[in-house]
């Protein structure tokens, strides 16, 4: 038996229909949308985005994406203006002993670590 992908299901927080936008503006497509539940998907990188607002539990949920530049990465943020559009943050690359990083928090809180 081998294993195939792990999809994580992230929170959209309170507004699901934003949180919907920003994914397809950083580029993920809908696979499927059952409602309440939407697959996105970016190369080969999966998530399922749930229509489920805890802020306490989405400012303590975090993932990581390996990413080929992060920063082109900030780049495409930056230059498609998505912190302004849709108020979230996004911190500058660092050098951590995993690779070089940058943060993105999104709408929800989710913090979400694209790594290089």
């Amino acid at each position: 038996m081998k294993l195939l992908s792990l999809e994580p299901f992230v929170t959209s927080g309170s507004n699901f229909e934003g949180a919907k936008q920003l994914f397809q503006e950083l580029g993920f497509t809908i696979n499927w949308d059952t409602g309440d539940y939407v697959g996105f998907q970016r190369d080969d990188c999966r998530f399922i985005l749930q229509k489920f607002n805890n802020k306490e539990f989405a400012e303590n949920f975090m993932i990581s994406v390996k990413v080929s530049s992060a920063d082109e990465f900030v780049k495409e943020v930056n230059d498609k203006k998505l912190q302004e559009k849709f108020g979230i943050r996004l911190g500058n690359p660092t050098e951590q002993p995993y690779g070089r990083e940058v943060n993105l928090i999104d709408m929800a809180g989710v913090c979400w670590h694209f790594v290089e």
